[in-house]
């Protein structure tokens, strides 16, 4: 198993690689994808039973992005375990391209197509109830925005997923705060967040999203036997760059030549920093 250092590492070069493709495509989610992007170096770094190899085996574990319009994070997460040569993401946004702005399955390693938010815990929960009706052992897992819980069909499948008793679900929540119209709790308030979900049946537990070892502990079993969990991640929108950290006009934004140049000092820095001097 890759330890927190190697994560880390992974982390800063996963959001030089987000920056960059967003930079050549023109268009992106930065501030999202920067803050989930260490939930999914965990997930398949250390958790998800499910590889290139394996994509198709009825046993591998899903994962399915309700916050679809993160998907650059996805995207190089998904190049770096190899489920495509991360050159294709030159065609990032491009005429015929699948690699679009939202997931789709005619990306390799994408479960489901989602973007219209409030969709993947419902998906997520009728994926675990397949599996508990067919005796498998495979666990879904979806991540959902902190914004995205003013949809409703979240609640239902948050019902739903308690009355089925389904301890191989996870609903991770990227909790950063921030939406494209400001903040959540201004936009809609869902405080206090960990109440509500336990009120619901769910297991519950509220970490550092920016913690490998917290994420890991959270992710690498249920958290309570016959009870589906809820991981909230607190997070930070456009973490690891200093000037888009917390910041609502880089949920979708394009950085220009000088603030690319500035991010990616950043990130470098940071890596020399973790490596005592090699970039």
């Amino acid at each position: 198993m890759p330890t927190d250092r190697d994560l880390a590492l992974k982390s800063l070069r996963y959001r030089r690689n987000i920056l960059r493709w967003i930079k050549q495509a023109g268009a992106g989610h930065t501030g999202g994808s920067l803050s989930c992007v260490d939930i999914l170096n965990v997930l398949y770094n250390r958790i998800l039973r499910v590889t290139p190899a394996t994509a198709a085996d009825p046993l591998r574990d899903r994962y399915i992005q309700s916050k679809g319009h993160s998907v650059e994070a996805l995207f190089v997460v998904l190049a770096d375990r190899g489920f495509f040569p991360e050159s294709d993401l030159a065609t990032l946004c491009g005429y015929n391209s699948p690699y679009v702005g939202h997931p789709t399955r005619h990306v390799a390693g994408v479960e489901q197509n989602t973007g219209a938010l409030g969709h993947g815990l419902p998906i997520a929960v009728g994926t675990a109830l397949a599996a508990k009706l067919d005796g498998a052992a495979f666990r879904a897992f979806t991540l959902l925005g902190d914004g995205e819980l003013a949809e409703g069909s979240n609640w239902e499948g948050a019902l739903a997923g308690a009355h089925y008793k389904l301890d191989n679900l996870t609903a991770i929540i990227d909790c950063n705060t921030l939406q494209i119209t400001g903040r959540t709790k201004d936009v809609m308030n869902h405080e206090p967040l960990a109440e509500k979900w336990a009120a619901f049946g769910w297991a519950v537990r509220t970490v550092d999203g920016h913690d490998f070892a917290a994420l890991t502990a959270a992710f690498e079993k249920p958290l309570e036997p016959g009870k589906p969990s809820c991981v909230i991640a607190r997070t930070t929108k456009g973490k690891g760059v200093s000037f888009m950290a917390d910041v609502g006009k880089w949920h979708h934004g394009v950085p220009n030549d000088d603030e690319f140049a500035r991010a990616n000092a950043e990130l470098d820095a940071a890596v020399a920093a973790l490596t005592g001097g090699a970039a």
